[in-house]
């Protein structure tokens, strides 16, 4: 299908599973969730094949309804949501997408979640040299309408080595670079919707090709890649 939509008929399922979440009625229910789950997957394969035709896309995942509970105090079996991620091509391009879908809580997100040491390092060296096209990427009005401002986690002080009084000590201090775009229900259900997410991505494009060059290059721009 071309343009797959989400139903409320999706989201309804989810609610009913967000108040009945044990293993009992997800096994009752289970032929309905495979059904919906089908549905969610058309759509996230239409996402990857707007994605091909203005980015390279190496594969779209979808997360299992499964929750690991080992580790947490929330001992749900399951997720009342579906989730996943499109992971870009080549060591050349770097960012990642992701697209959750959740009554009342759905959104898009990409960016940087967790660098790794050596990339989280390289990118604050950055900042240290300069931040201006940085900030003139992420401020740029019509990049701005759509993203909003930049989010994640960042560090209370200096990281070690950096000048707790440098100009760019509040691009310095983060540890996540990433954007988040919210849905209504009534957005998700539209028609539209498809064409939104990808709109959505397709502007975050300057960010990724800004990120992509800084961190497959050294401070003095020469290339890190073979």
């Amino acid at each position: 299908m071309d343009n797959p939509i989400i139903t409320k008929a999706s989201f309804d399922f989810l609610k009913k599973l967000a108040d009945n979440n044990n293993r009992e009625w997800f096994s009752a229910h289970k032929t309905e969730f495979k059904t919906h789950e089908s549905g969610i997957k058309e759509f996230y394969t239409a996402v990857k094949n707007r994605l091909d035709g203005h980015d390279e896309i190496e594969k779209v995942k979808m997360f299992r309804i499964y929750r690991d509970v080992r580790f947490s105090k929330d001992k749900t079996p399951y997720k009342a949501h579906f989730a996943g991620s499109l992971s870009r091509a080549g060591a050349s391009r770097r960012g990642g997408y992701y697209l959750r879908l959740k009554p009342g809580e759905s959104f898009v997100a990409t960016g940087f979640w967790d660098p790794n040491k050596e990339d989280l390092l390289r990118i604050r060296k950055e900042f240290e040299l300069d931040a201006d096209e940085f900030r003139n990427t992420i401020y740029e009005p019509s990049f701005k309408k759509i993203w909003g401002e930049l989010q994640g986690d960042a560090v209370k002080t200096a990281p070690k080595g950096f000048d707790k009084e440098h100009v760019n000590i509040d691009l310095i201090k983060r540890k996540q670079f990433i954007f988040v775009r919210n849905f209504s229900d009534k957005e998700v259900f539209s028609k539209d919707f498809l064409e939104e997410v990808d709109t959505s991505f397709k502007a975050i494009r300057p960010y990724f090709d800004l990120m992509s060059s800084i961190l497959t290059t050294n401070l003095n721009g020469e290339s890190l890649i073979d």
